[in-house]
């Protein structure tokens, strides 16, 4: 049977170069699509499965993100074989991102399974996941279950991966880095929010918290703002004190005890010894007496 060439590359592609010297027909084919093996079929019910591939860019200095479709496998062979956390040009999803370099940050194959760091292969895989374990939360104390991952490195069947833009090239994309998307929230962190605004540790960090008016559904005006994490004043600087005091005060007692345990215990030692000595010379003076009257 007659191949086409291009059928026949993107078969082996697939893997499925073994498929097409089988003269019945295959169970991937839909029914009533008969025992054809020709390059429209083939194209029909593979090439277009695989070769499409959505790409998730986001650019966090601006805050926006944008998906394109890439249905070029040339292209998408440059993306194979990547790993999380691995950055590539640009230049491989098409002209209008030369220059911008992108750190592969994710994905999802067709399932829908994410991708996990650290799992070596390009397939899915089944993992012992307990408490801690990302894409895993525990319903039972020290529970522990098998959860389907994708692994770290980009495959044919990886139908979304995620890109994050870690440098930005000269030409202006629409949709990515042509406009900005204010933050909607601020930094909660008292640190993070004098590093924000420049402050010192002498400024008022709760002046800058940022904030924002809205309209409830009883149609009144509120202001909601964050509550301040790991904010020093002098109530928390009492409280450490108290603690503080609270340790010293249990150390100094414990010291008290343990000195009074040391007396007691001298105190009952002495005791017996005390005891020990007078049944001594107990014994000794009536074994002298006896020895006495037997002379006599």
């Amino acid at each position: 049977m007659a191949v086409n060439g291009t059928a026949a590359s993107h078969a082996c592609v697939l893997g499925l170069g073994s498929l097409l010297h089988f003269p019945r027909r295959h169970s991937s084919f839909p029914a009533g699509s008969g025992w054809c093996f020709g390059r429209q079929c083939f194209e029909k019910h593979f090439i277009t499965r695989v070769a499409d591939m959505l790409i998730n860019i986001a650019v966090p200095s601006t805050g926006l993100q944008k998906i394109i479709e890439i249905d070029d496998e040339k292209r998408l062979q440059n993306l194979y074989e990547r790993r999380m956390a691995q950055e590539i040009d640009g230049g491989v999803l098409g002209e209008d991102f030369t220059g911008y370099v992108m750190r592969v940050s994710g994905g999802n194959d067709k399932q829908g399974f994410p991708m996990r760091q650290g799992v070596l292969t390009n397939t899915r895989v089944r993992l012992l996941c307990k408490k801690g374990h990302a894409g895993y939360r525990q319903r039972r104390s020290g529970e522990r279950k098998r959860k389907s991952v994708r692994g770290c490195i980009v495959g044919h069947d990886i139908a979304v991966l995620n890109l994050v833009v870690t440098k930005v090239g000269e030409k202006t994309i629409p949709g990515l880095t042509d406009d900005s998307v204010p933050r909607r929230l601020g930094p909660k962190r008292a640190n993070n929010i004098r590093k924000l605004f420049n402050l010192t540790k002498d400024d008022d960090v709760r002046k800058y918290v940022i904030a924002r008016n809205f309209t409830n559904k009883k149609g009144v005006s509120q202001r909601k703002a964050p509550s301040i994490q790991r904010l020093v004043t002098p109530l928390t600087l009492q409280r450490k004190r108290a603690r503080k005091a609270t340790k010293m005060n249990s150390v100094l007692r414990n010291k008290e005890e343990a000195a009074a345990y040391k007396k007691v215990v001298a105190q009952r030692l002495a005791e017996q010894k005390e005891a020990r000595r007078s049944l001594i010379s107990k014994r000794r003076s009536t074994r002298k007496s006896a020895k006495l009257a037997a002379e006599e």
